[in-house]
C-alpha cells in the first residue's frame, strides 16, 4: 500500500547529546574527519546504512543506543571536544581575518549548482563541485561569503544501466526535511520566501532553505510550495532539466530571487551586506538586473545604476565553447520582462541590450547569458590560463578594435578542496611527518610552494600506502559492481567472476567525468586489441575503472557508455576494466586515491580547466593529460606524461583520434608501464616514487582550493569591493554621463601624423627613440582620453607581439587644426624585426582599464603606409 501522505519524524535526543544536531546540520562534518568518526561510533551499521549521513543517521538509530550513549562519559568527551572545535572554527580568526586593508565585508557567490557532499545531491559535475570547493575553502579561509543556489526536488539523475549497457535515468524525490538543511524562517517563526512576477499576472514563488557550510551559509530556492500553481511549483524539479522557458525562469529565480534571498537573510540575521557580487557561471546573470532596479527604486537612472552594479561584480566564464552557453530567444526574454512581468520599471530594450550578440558571427535574435555576464561585470575571469586566452578570442567581439589577448578576461585556475578529497590515509602519512595542525593548514590554507617534508617520507611507507589505497578500491569496485549487475537483471550464480576484478598490485588507471564527446570517453578502445594487450600483459598489465553520466538528452554520449560497457562486458578482458554507474563525490573519494594513472584525454583546447587529476594529485596520483585546461598550465615530467595533441587547424577529427590514440598506447607501452613495474635495488619502483613524491610537494600546493580563494581575494574581490565603494551615486552618474558623452564624440577622435627621431629603418638595441603624434579629439579633452605608443616584435605580417604600452604626454593646447601634440619615449629594447603603432583610448579613474568601454582609436591605412618601414 502506498502512504497517502509523508512526514518526516525527527528522533528526541537525550540533553547530553543534543550537540550531535548541531554538528550535523553543520556540513562541516563532510570534510572533517574527526566529526565522521565521532558519527560513526554512534552505530556503524547505521552509519553504513545511512550513506554516511549524520541527518539520516540521527533519524533511524535505536533510542535505546542514544540513552545509552547519554550515559557515555568516553562518548560525551569526544562530543563536547567536537562541539568545542566546531565553535572554535565557527568564531576564531581564519586567514582572511588576518588580511591588512578594507576586504569587501562580503561576497555573493551565485552558482546553479553546489557538490558539497553526496548527502546534498545539488550537483551534476564539475561547475557543481568547483562551486562547493571554493565555499568549503572560504569557510576554511574565513571569508564571508554567501552562497545562492536552486534547490532542485529531484537534484540530478542518479545512473544505471541496462542489460545491454544502455543508460537509465532515475529522479528519486529529495524531501528537504530529511536533509541537512533548516528553512530560513521570518522574525514570527514562518518561512521566508521570495516572489517573481509572471506573464498575465502569475507569480512564482520559492522558499529559502539553508545550508551551514562551516562558516558560509548557502541559500537554496525550492519553488516547490503550495501557493504555486502546478506549473510552476515544478520550476526547480530538476537540474538542467526541461525546455527554454523551464531554463529561463530557473535562472530568473536563481538570478533575480537570489538577490531577494540574499536581502531576505541579511534582514534576518544581520549578516553585512555583500559588497561583491560573484556570477559563477552565465545561469546566474539576471542578478545584475535585480541590482540595478534597486537602485532604480532609489532613484538613480537606469545608466548610472548599471556603472554602480559592474563596479562591484565579478563574472566567472567556464565553458570555451559558444555551444556550452544558455542562448534563450530574444521574444521569450521580452516577455518575461517589462510592465506585466518583472522588473516593470526597466525598459525591456534596455534588458535585451545587455545580452544581445551585437557582434560579427552573432546570432541577433538570441539573447545570451555569458555576453549579459560580461557586461554587467567589470572583472571577468576564465579558470585557467588556457581557458582565458580562449576565452578572450570567443569574446573578443564585444571589444572590437583590440587584439584578443587585451579582452579585459583574466584567469584564476581552478583548484580543489584539499580536506574533502585527500584519502584519511594520505592525511595521516603527511601529520605523522609535520604534525596535524600543521597537516590540516597546509591543505586548507596553503600559501607555500612547496611541501618539502614529503621529501623525509621513506619509500616503503609512501608504497604501502599506494597499495593500500589501491585495495580499497578494488573492494569499492567488486562491491559498486555487483550491485550494478543484479540491477542489470544478472542472479547471484551468475557473478561469481566479480571476486577476481581488478587486483590491488596491478597499475591502475582512472577515468570518471561527464560524458560530451569532446571528453572522448572511448578514445582508449580505438584500437581494441592493442588495449586488450595492455590489459592482459602477462607481466606488465593495467587496469582501468572508468565511470561517467551523459546527459538524459544526449544519445550520442549514452551511446559512448554503452561502447564502454560492452566492452568492458567482454570475458576476456572484464577482469581488468570496468564501468561504474552512477558517478557522484561517493565514488570519486574512494576512486581518485586508489588509481596510480588519472587519465583525461579530450579535445585540446575545449577543457576549461578539469579538476578530477588535481584530485588525483593530492592522493599521489599521477596524471596521464591531453596538455589542456590546468594541464597545460602546470604539466612538468616530474608529474606524470602529456599525450602529444593533433589539434592543427584542418586536421581530419578521425585521423587525429587516431594520432592521439596511439600516442596514449605508445606511452602506456613504452614509458608508464615499465616505470611502475620495474624494481630498484630497495625491491621497490624507485623511480614511480619519486615521482609520486614530486607531485605530492610541488603541484600539491598549487591544485589547492586554498590558493584559487585567496587568488579571488587578493585580484578581484578585493579591487571589486574597491570599486563599489568609490561608485557612489554621484559617481556613477558621473562615469554613465562621461560614457554616454564618450561615445557620442568618438566618431570625431582620430590619429593624424605620426613621426620619430629616427633617420633610418634600423637601430641598435637600447636606443631610444622621440615618438611624436597629433591627435583630433574632437569635443573630447585631453583628460578624456589617454594616448599611448603600442611597440614590440612583429612577426611575418606586422603584427605586434608581445606589446609594450606606454602613455605619451601632452605638449600644450590644440593648434588652429584642433589637433592635440603628444610627445614621448619609444624604447628599442628588443632585438629582431620591431614595430610600433600608437592608439587613442578612453580615459577615466573608475574605469578597471582603458579597454572597457571597446573604443579605440587607430591610424588610418593611409598613415600606417606613410609611416615607413618596420625597423630591422
Amino acid at each position: 500500500m502506498k502512504a497517502i501522505r509523508r512526514l518526516t519524524v525527527r528522533p528526541v535526543l537525550p540533553d547530553p547529546l543534543r550537540p550531535l544536531s548541531d554538528l550535523a546540520r553543520n556540513l562541516r562534518w563532510s570534510w572533517h574527519p574527526e566529526t565522521r568518526d565521532l558519527f560513526q561510533s554512534v552505530d556503524p551499521e547505521c552509519w553504513t546504512a545511512s550513506g554516511r549521513d549524520p541527518v539520516r543517521l540521527l533519524g533511524t538509530v535505536r533510542p535505546a543506543r542514544l540513552a545509552e550513549l547519554a550515559e557515555d562519559r568516553s562518548f560525551l568527551r569526544r562530543l563536547t571536544a567536537a562541539a568545542d572545535d566546531l565553535d572554535h572554527y565557527m568564531t576564531g580568526d581564519r586567514w582572511y581575518q588576518a588580511q591588512p586593508g578594507r576586504l569587501p565585508a562580503a561576497v555573493a557567490y551565485f552558482s546553479p549548482e553546489f557538490g558539497i557532499t553526496a548527502a546534498l545531491p545539488q550537483y551534476s559535475g564539475g561547475l557543481g563541485i568547483l562551486a562547493g570547493d571554493h565555499l568549503k575553502a572560504a569557510s576554511d579561509l574565513g571569508v564571508p561569503l554567501v552562497g545562492v543556489g536552486l534547490l532542485y526536488r529531484h537534484g540530478y539523475f542518479r545512473q544505471s544501466l541496462s542489460r545491454d549497457g544502455w543508460q537509465q535515468e532515475h529522479y528519486p524525490v529529495l524531501d528537504p526535511h530529511e536533509l541537512p538543511l533548516a528553512p530560513l524562517k521570518e522574525a514570527d517563526g514562518t518561512p521566508a520566501h521570495v516572489a517573481l512576477a509572471l506573464p498575465g499576472g502569475r507569480e512564482l514563488r520559492a522558499r529559502v532553505w539553508l545550508a551551514q557550510v562551516g562558516r558560509v551559509p548557502l541559500l537554496l530556492l525550492d519553488s516547490d510550495v503550495e501557493e504555486n500553481d502546478p506549473g510552476e511549483r515544478g520550476v526547480t524539479d530538476r537540474l538542467y532539466g526541461g525546455g527554454s522557458e523551464h531554463r529561463l525562469l530557473q535562472e530568473m529565480l536563481l538570478g533575480i530571487g537570489g538577490v531577494r534571498a540574499v536581502r531576505t537573510y541579511c534582514r534576518l540575521t544581520g549578516h553585512a551586506a555583500p559588497e561583491v557580487f560573484h556570477t559563477n557561471e552565465g545561469h546566474a546573470g539576471f542578478l545584475g538586473l535585480e541590482r540595478i532596479a534597486e537602485l532604480c527604486d532609489e532613484g538613480l537612472e537606469f545608466g548610472a545604476a548599471l556603472e554602480a552594479v559592474r563596479a562591484g561584480t565579478v563574472f566567472t566564464t567556464h565553458t570555451p565553447v559558444p555551444a556550452g552557453i544558455d542562448r534563450f530567444d530574444r521574444e521569450l526574454v521580452a516577455r518575461h520582462f517589462g510592465p506585466d512581468s518583472e522588473l516593470p520599471r526597466i525598459d525591456v530594450e534596455r534588458v535585451l541590450r545587455l545580452g544581445m550578440e551585437t557582434y560579427p558571427g552573432g546570432e541577433p535574435n538570441l539573447f545570451n547569458m555569458a555576453v549579459m555576464g560580461l557586461r554587467l561585470a567589470q572583472r571577468a575571469n576564465g579558470v585557467s590560463l588556457l581557458h582565458g586566452g580562449v576565452s578572450r578570442g570567443m569574446f573578443a567581439g564585444l571589444w572590437p578594435g583590440f587584439d584578443a589577448d587585451e579582452v579585459p578576461i583574466t584567469s584564476v585556475t581552478n583548484g580543489v578542496h584539499a580536506p574533502t578529497w585527500v584519502a584519511p590515509e594520505v592525511f595521516r602519512l603527511g601529520a605523522r611527518q609535520i604534525g596535524v595542525q600543521r597537516a590540516e593548514d597546509a591543505l586548507a590554507v596553503g600559501g607555500s610552494d612547496r611541501w618539502d617534508s614529503v621529501a623525509d617520507i621513506p619509500d616503503q611507507d609512501i608504497w604501502e600506502l599506494r597499495r593500500t589505497l589501491r585495495a580499497q578500491l578494488v573492494d569499492e569496485v567488486r562491491e559498486r559492481l555487483r550491485a550494478s549487475w543484479r540491477q542489470r537483471g544478472a542472479g547471484a550464480a551468475e557473478l561469481g567472476w566479480i571476486d577476481d576484478v581488478l587486483d590491488p598490485d596491478v597499475l591502475t588507471i582512472g577515468f570518471a567525468r561527464r560524458v560530451p564527446s569532446y571528453k572522448r570517453l572511448t578514445l582508449m578502445l580505438r584500437d581494441r586489441e592493442r588495449l586488450t594487450e595492455l590489459l592482459l600483459h602477462p607481466e606488465r598489465p593495467v587496469q582501468i575503472v572508468v565511470a561517467g553520466k551523459a546527459h538524459p538528452a544526449d544519445d550520442g554520449g549514452k551511446r559512448l557508455v554503452q561502447e564502454l560497457v560492452r566492452f568492458a562486458d567482454d570475458p576476456r578482458v572484464r577482469h581488468r576494466i570496468v564501468f561504474l554507474p552512477d558517478y557522484g563525490m561517493a565514488m570519486a573519494q574512494k576512486l581518485y586515491p586508489g588509481c596510480d594513472i588519472w587519465l583525461n584525454n579530450p579535445l585540446r583546447p575545449l577543457e576549461a580547466c578539469g579538476t578530477s587529476g588535481m584530485k588525483a594529485a593530492l592522493n599521489g596520483c599521477l596524471n596521464l593529460s591531453v596538455l589542456d585546461g590546468w594541464w597545460d598550465e602546470w604539466y612538468q615530467p616530474d608529474f606524470g606524461w602529456a599525450i602529444p595533441t593533433a589539434d592543427g587547424i584542418g586536421t581530419d577529427p578521425d585521423r587525429r583520434d587516431a594520432m592521439e590514440a596511439n600516442a596514449l598506447y605508445d606511452l602506456l607501452e613504452q614509458r608508464i608501464t615499465p616505470r611502475f613495474y620495474e624494481r630498484g635495488a630497495s625491491g621497490l619502483p624507485d623511480r614511480w616514487l619519486e615521482m609520486v613524491r614530486r607531485t605530492l610537494s610541488l603541484l600539491g600546493p598549487k591544485v589547492l582550493a586554498g590558493r584559487m580563494v585567496r587568488e579571488y581575494v587578493e585580484r578581484l574581490y578585493t579591487p571589486a569591493a574597491e570599486a563599489h565603494r568609490a561608485m557612489d551615486r554621484d559617481s556613477a552618474r558621473g562615469l554613465a554621463e562621461w560614457k554616454a558623452r564618450v561615445r557620442a564624440a568618438w566618431p570625431g577622435v582620430s590619429v593624424d601624423h605620426v613621426e620619430t627621431s629616427a633617420a633610418t629603418a634600423s637601430a641598435e638595441l637600447g636606443t631610444t627613440l622621440v615618438l611624436r603624434v597629433r591627435v583630433k579629439l574632437g569635443d573630447l579633452a585631453p583628460e578624456d582620453v589617454e594616448v599611448q605608443a603600442v611597440s614590440g616584435r612583429v612577426d611575418s605580417e606586422d603584427r605586434i607581439t608581445d606589446a609594450a604600452k606606454v602613455p605619451l604626454k601632452p605638449l600644450g593646447g590644440p593648434d588652429l587644426e584642433g589637433r592635440w601634440a603628444y610627445e614621448g619615449p619609444l624604447a628599442l629594447d628588443r632585438t629582431g624585426p620591431f614595430g610600433y603603432t600608437v592608439r587613442v583610448l578612453p580615459a577615466h579613474r573608475l574605469l578597471a582599464s582603458g579597454v572597457e568601454t571597446g573604443l579605440v582609436a587607430v591610424p588610418s591605412g593611409d598613415l600606417v603606409a606613410a609611416g615607413g618601414p618596420v625597423m630591422r
